[in-house]
């Protein structure tokens, strides 16, 4: 079963790093995804994401404590809105898919919202 949470956690990994050089795919959640899969596994993996500047203390501040930083609020909740704008729009003719969308999305920003924020 290790080699299978080892498996997903590196296909996050590699789905995450995409978002490095391609604007607006997010790489944070996939990356928080990977440290979960990994860190029992992988911890040098984990510990490498961590050292990532600009994404590694945010990942970190997530996994270990469940933290949000105000500016990651911010951009999180309006990449999930952005999300839901272009998708509402593919999605315009099926009042379901619409209605299922912004529900998803609202949970979703619902729970970033509500994330503590680290210490200063």
């Amino acid at each position: 079963m290790r080699w299978l949470w080892a498996l997903i956690g590196f296909v996050f990994l590699g789905i995450g790093a995409i978002g490095l050089v391609l604007p607006l795919w997010p790489t944070t959640i996939f990356w928080i995804a990977a440290v979960f899969c990994l860190a029992e596994s992988h911890p040098k993996v984990r510990d490498w994401i961590y050292a990532r500047p600009g994404i590694g203390q945010i990942v970190q501040d997530f996994v270990e404590r469940g933290e949000i930083s105000r500016k990651s609020k911010f951009v999180a909740i309006g990449g999930m809105l952005l999300a839901c704008g272009l998708s509402g729009w593919f999605l315009r003719g099926s009042p379901l898919g619409l209605a299922v969308l912004i529900g998803a999305i609202g949970i979703g920003i619902l729970f970033v919202a509500t994330r503590r924020e680290p210490a200063a």
